[in-house]
């Protein structure tokens, strides 16, 4: 009988998992559950829910244990909460944050602490540019990558010459906005006058008051509930059919288009996804998000979605070895995703993602708003047709760079 005891405890040894089988996977998630970029937040959350449901929590064999927190939308809170996630909950990887001033905030601290990084959504230029960060890639899109060919797009398909901008006064805001005027005015147009409400602004009558009246059109560059409160009162103020509206990838983003009615019909913008995408990919992925939560998915939702395809990925090729971060990061870096909801997507050396970007148009389909493509543009970069060198050397986009020559 002991023999038989001995036999069977070797075959139960050999048998049972490695340890760090085991053990769950630990991974954080910042996002913006309160305050002027809440519901963009709440969409990020909703798409890595959805992704690890369909995974049955579980990825590369191992038991997922997500951690999400509030980090308030501030810099400061942000880096206490990320730093709560690594040193307290001792996570394997970070997905996060929400917007381009918190990466800016946590960047150096992630890379110092080895966390491997996936940014859903915080769109920050320069993190994959000039101050690439080693533990850091993204899901999702630059700031300006979508605005950039929307400039020229702006200027040589649809004939625009003078354009005035208005957005919100933080560093997604500034970036878009650069995006855009730099390809614009390459492509021989004008932007003319720059406006810039602060964050949070609640009436946005008197910058629309501010608007010159002889431009082709307006773009704006907001994020949340800005861009309903803009295109609500440029109605009102009696501009809508007068002055067309170009947008960026978040002002009539699914989350917000829910939300609105006539005033937003028309408007022409630019993202690396839309709802009304018909392939394959998203369509599954569509009727999924609509099942669980009774909506379109948007920019927020996919990017927390495609993070999450960006991780299961990398951690499959490491065998589910998340304890390695230099591992796990490496093969971060060299995710390649062929069925993303938004189209193929692969990452170029500073991590940051090559994928396509649509022009959309704002129409009724189906009894409700759908952001409609009307063009494509195939495995766009973050430096657009510009050489890499050349677009390095030159000073990071911000509020006053290009300068308004023109205005």
């Amino acid at each position: 009988m002991s023999r038989r005891f001995a036999a069977l405890l070797v075959l139960l040894l050999f048998a049972a998992p490695p340890a760090a089988a085991q053990e769950p996977l630990r991974i954080g998630f910042l996002t913006i559950l309160t305050g002027a970029l809440a519901a963009p937040g709440k969409e990020m959350e909703n798409g890595i829910t959805l992704f690890l449901d369909e995974q049955k929590q579980t990825l590369a064999g191992r038991p997922v244990q997500l951690t999400v927190l509030d980090s308030g939308g501030t810099p400061a809170g942000t880096l206490t909460k990320a730093r709560e996630l690594v040193e307290q909950r001792k996570i394997h990887a970070l997905l996060g944050p929400l917007a381009a001033f918190e990466a800016y905030a946590i960047a150096p601290y992630v890379n110092a602490q080895k966390t491997p990084t996936v940014s859903p959504s915080a769109a920050a230029d320069d993190l994959t540019q000039r101050k690439a960060t080693q533990f850091f890639v993204r899901a999702t899109s630059t700031s300006s990558q979508p605005t950039q060919p929307f400039g020229t797009y702006a200027a040589k398909t649809l004939g625009y010459k003078k354009i005035a901008t208005i957005a919100d006064d933080f560093a997604f805001g500034h970036e878009v906005v650069a995006g855009f005027q730099k390809a614009f005015e390459d492509a021989g147009g004008q932007v003319v006058q720059k406006l810039w409400p602060p964050l949070g602004t609640q009436d946005q009558g008197p910058y629309i008051g501010q608007l010159r009246r002889d431009i082709d059109a307006v773009f704006i560059g907001f994020a949340g509930v800005a861009a309903l409160r803009f295109l609500k009162q440029f109605q009102e103020a009696g501009l809508k059919g007068t002055i067309p509206i170009l947008a960026n990838q978040t002002a009539v983003d699914e989350a917000l288009l829910k939300n609105m009615g006539d005033e937003a019909l028309g408007v022409v913008s630019t993202m690396h996804y839309s709802a009304a995408l018909d392939t394959p990919a998203n369509r599954r992925f569509v009727a999924a998000y609509r099942k669980a939560f009774g909506a379109d998915p948007g920019y927020y939702s996919v990017g927390a979605y495609t993070a999450g395809m960006f991780l299961k990925q990398a951690l499959e090729k490491v065998g589910g070895k998340a304890e390695d971060a230099d591992g796990l990061m490496k093969a971060l870096r060299g995710v390649s995703l062929a069925d993303a909801p938004g189209g193929p997507i692969r990452l170029d050396r500073y991590g940051n993602a090559v994928h396509n970007m649509y022009i959309r148009r704002v129409e009724r389909r189906d009894g409700r708003l759908q952001n409609v493509v009307i063009h494509t543009f195939e495995g766009v970069s973050q430096f657009w047709n510009y050489p890499e060198a050349e677009f390095l050397k030159a000073p990071p986009y911000s509020r006053s760079h290009p300068p308004c020559k023109h205005c």
